[in-house]
C-alpha cells in the first residue's frame, strides 16, 4: 500500500513539474517584441523624423520592483478591462522595461501622435480606452508593420478581416497601413468582438487569433470562458497576447518608474485632410510645397508606391496643417510639376506596322490598288500567298487598298 501511495506521489510530483516546464517552453512574446530596435526604425520610414531627447537622461538599467508593488500600480490603472498580475504578465512587463527599453522609448514618441486618433475612435464606440495600447503588442506602433502570416499595418489586419472592414488593398494601396482607416476598422471590429463574448479578454485573444481558435479552446477547456483557464488550449501567441497587452498598459503608465525617456518626435502634432480625386505622386507634393519626402511616406504609409491613384476613387492625403493650406493655393501647379515624369502611364498606344529594315537594299514593295487579292498579287510577282503573309504579318486574304505590300 505504502508503495501505491508512493508512486502515486511521485507521479503527480513530476507530472506538475512536466505541466511547469511545458508553461516555460510555450512562453512567446508577441511578434512586436521580438524585432529588434534597428529593424523597427528601418521598417518605418519615419525614423527620420524622432531621435533621442537630449534633454532626458534614460538609465540603462531597469530598476528592480517587487511583486506587492506591480500588483498595486497595476491595480491603479484606470480601465474596464481586468488588469491581473501573475508570473507571465511579469515576465512580458520584464522585458519591456528591460531589454526593449529602448522601443517603448520609441513608441513613447510615436504614441503622441497616434494616441489622439485612437481615443477618438473608441471613444465615438463607447469601448475602453485601453485598448489604445493594443497596437503596443500588434505592430509596435509601426504603421508599416508586416507580420509572418502577412498581417499588415497598426492594427495587423489579415487581408481578408481588412476587406470585411472596408480596407482596400491593390498594386499601389494598402488602407491596413492607413493610421486613419484602419483604427476605426480595428475600433467596429473589436466592438463586433464584444457583442460575440462580452469578455474583454477573450476579445483580445479573438482579435490576435481568430474566434474559431477562442471558441475551440473554449470547448477542449470544458466551456469554461475565463481567458487564464482556456489559456494552455490557446495558441501558442496567443497565451502571450493578454498578457503583452496588461503589460503594454503597464510600461506606458508607468515608464518614468524604470528610467525610460520618451524619444524626441518631430511628427507634427496637428495634422490635417486633402482629398486626391486625380492621380498624384507624392514627390509632386514634396517638391511643390517644400516639404521632405519622408514626412509625407510617415504620414501616408497606405501608398505602397508613392503614388495617389485618385483617378479611380478618391483617397485622402494626411499633411502637416501649414502644408495643407499650401496645397489648398498651389493644387493645379502641384498636379501639373513634372506629371509625365512621375505618372507615365500611357492611356492609349499606336501599334507599328511591320517596316523594312534600312539595310534591305532588296527589298521591294506593291502598293495595293482597289479590286486586287493577296492570291493575285502573287501571281504577278512569282512569290506564294504564304510568303507575302509572313512578310506583312497578314492572317487571312484580306488586303487593303492603298497600303503597301512587301514583295520580298
Amino acid at each position: 500500500m505504502k508503495n501505491i501511495l508512493l508512486g502515486i506521489t511521485l507521479a503527480f510530483f513530476f507530472t506538475n513539474i512536466q505541466a511547469q516546464t511545458v508553461q516555460e517552453e510555450t512562453l512567446v512574446f508577441p511578434e512586436s517584441m521580438q524585432s529588434d530596435m534597428d529593424s523597427l526604425y528601418w521598417d518605418w520610414q519615419s525614423k527620420y523624423l524622432i531621435s533621442i531627447d537630449e534633454n532626458c537622461q534614460m538609465t540603462s538599467s531597469n530598476p528592480v520592483v517587487s511583486d506587492s508593488i506591480y500588483i498595486d500600480r497595476l491595480s491603479r490603472i484606470p480601465s474596464v478591462i481586468e488588469m491581473p498580475f501573475n508570473d507571465i504578465v511579469k515576465k512580458h512587463i520584464e522585458a519591456y522595461t528591460g531589454r526593449l527599453r529602448n522601443k517603448v522609448s520609441f513608441m513613447l514618441a510615436a504614441a503622441n501622435f497616434y494616441m489622439p486618433l485612437f481615443e477618438e475612435a473608441l471613444d465615438t464606440y463607447d469601448l475602453p480606452m485601453e485598448l489604445k495600447y493594443l497596437p503596443i503588442i500588434e505592430s509596435a506602433l509601426n504603421p508599416k508593420a508586416l507580420s509572418r502570416q502577412r498581417a499588415s499595418g497598426l492594427w495587423q489586419f489579415m487581408l481578408r478581416t481588412g476587406k470585411i472592414y472596408g480596407l482596400d488593398n491593390n498594386t499601389l494601396v494598402d488602407e491596413r497601413r492607413d493610421p486613419v482607416k484602419s483604427t476605426w476598422a480595428a475600433v467596429r471590429y473589436l466592438k463586433d468582438l464584444y457583442n460575440i463574448y462580452n469578455d474583454w479578454n477573450l476579445v483580445l485573444a479573438a482579435y490576435n487569433c481568430g474566434p474559431g481558435n477562442v471558441n475551440k479552446a473554449i470547448r477542449r477547456a470544458g466551456g469554461e470562458t475565463d481567458y487564464w483557464k482556456i489559456y494552455p488550449f490557446l495558441p501558442k501567441e496567443t497565451r502571450g497576447y493578454v498578457p503583452g497587452f496588461i503589460a503594454a498598459n503597464y510600461v506606458m503608465t508607468y515608464y518614468c518608474e524604470h528610467g525610460i525617456c520618451p524619444m524626441d518626435s518631430q511628427l507634427p502634432a496637428i495634422s490635417d485632410t486633402i482629398h486626391i480625386n486625380k492621380d498624384l505622386h507624392l514627390q509632386q507634393v514634396a517638391s511643390v510645397c517644400n516639404i521632405d519626402i519622408e514626412q509625407l511616406r510617415s504620414l501616408n504609409p497606405q501608398f505602397k508606391k508613392d503614388i495617389i491613384p485618385g483617378n479611380s476613387k478618391a483617397y485622402a492625403l494626411q499633411l502637416p496643417n501649414n502644408t495643407a493650406n499650401i496645397f489648398i493655393e498651389r493644387e493645379d501647379s502641384i498636379y501639373a510639376y513634372e506629371a509625365k515624369k512621375y505618372l507615365n502611364k500611357r492611356r492609349t498606344v499606336a501599334v507599328s506596322e511591320a517596316s523594312t529594315p534600312k539595310n534591305a537594299k532588296d527589298a521591294k514593295y506593291h502598293k495595293i490598288r482597289k479590286g486586287e487579292t493577296l492570291g493575285g498579287i502573287a501571281r504577278k510577282y512569282g512569290v506564294s500567298v504564304r510568303q507575302l503573309r509572313d512578310l506583312n504579318g497578314i492572317r487571312g486574304n484580306n488586303v487593303t487598298a492603298g497600303k503597301n505590300l512587301r514583295i520580298r
